[in-house]
């Protein structure tokens, strides 16, 4: 039988990736100045929330300077602070902040993970990489066992549904990537598509506040 301590002990003790064990080491070690009394994680990072979840949201990776400093997904970075925002304001989280592991943050109903879980050089993970990473990635859905699913960004949204059968025992059809989707097909669970709450998406008028914002407002919907 898995169970979480064995998964999350092996994610965090994980090298198959020499590049990026490499990476982030190196960024754990010279450090971001405004970080510099910090003491870097700098280690593969585990899922965070409730282990009980109906709500499973997937993202691409922990951030060089954010989850890879921190220890903990979305937390120390924009993206971080975005999904953590709405998450409070839609009942998932018991404060509307992620800034560090000792911070008091609790997650309600909602799990938090990510395709790869160490930070890849300019958030760009090899193909490999992300193949490496997908049996943490099975085994938590398996775990788990979400009912609806928000996956952030197109990584994040290709990653799923190429383990999708693994999980799940049988196939789906990929639906066109699109924001604000919401998909089911037969005994699948609800899967929501959204662009990422990357601060380049949000720069650059890709994704605004308010859309992000929506897209758990239709989760909300859905739960009841």
């Amino acid at each position: 039988m898995d169970s979480w301590d064995k998964l999350n002990s092996e994610i965090i003790n994980c090298t198959r990736c020499p590049r990026l064990v490499s990476y982030i080491k190196e960024v754990a070690r010279k450090k971001k100045k405004a970080f510099s009394k910090w003491e870097y994680w700098g280690k593969p990072v585990p899922g965070f929330g409730d282990r009980k979840a109906e709500l499973f949201i997937l993202g691409l990776a922990p951030a060089a300077h954010g989850a890879n400093r921190t220890g903990r997904m979305f937390t120390g970075d924009a993206s971080g602070d975005l999904l953590v925002k709405v998450l409070h304001k839609y009942g998932f989280a018991n404060k509307p902040v992620s800034v560090s592991k000792d911070d008091g943050l609790m997650l309600k109903n909602c799990y938090l993970s990510a395709s790869i879980r160490c930070a890849p050089p300019n958030n760009r993970p090899l193909a490999s990489e992300i193949r490496n990473c997908s049996e943490y990635l099975i085994r938590e859905l398996k775990l788990i066992r979400p009912k609806y699913i928000v996956l952030l960004g197109r990584i994040a949204y290709d990653t799923f549904f190429k383990i999708f059968e693994s999980v799940y025992g049988f196939g789906i059809k990929k639906p066109k990537f699109e924001h604000g989707l919401i998909y089911k097909s037969n005994n699948s669970p609800y899967i929501i598509l959204t662009y990422h709450p990357s601060q380049r998406n949000r720069r650059t008028g890709r994704l605004r506040e308010e859309d992000f914002e929506d897209v758990f407002k239709k989760v909300k919907e859905l739960m009841g």
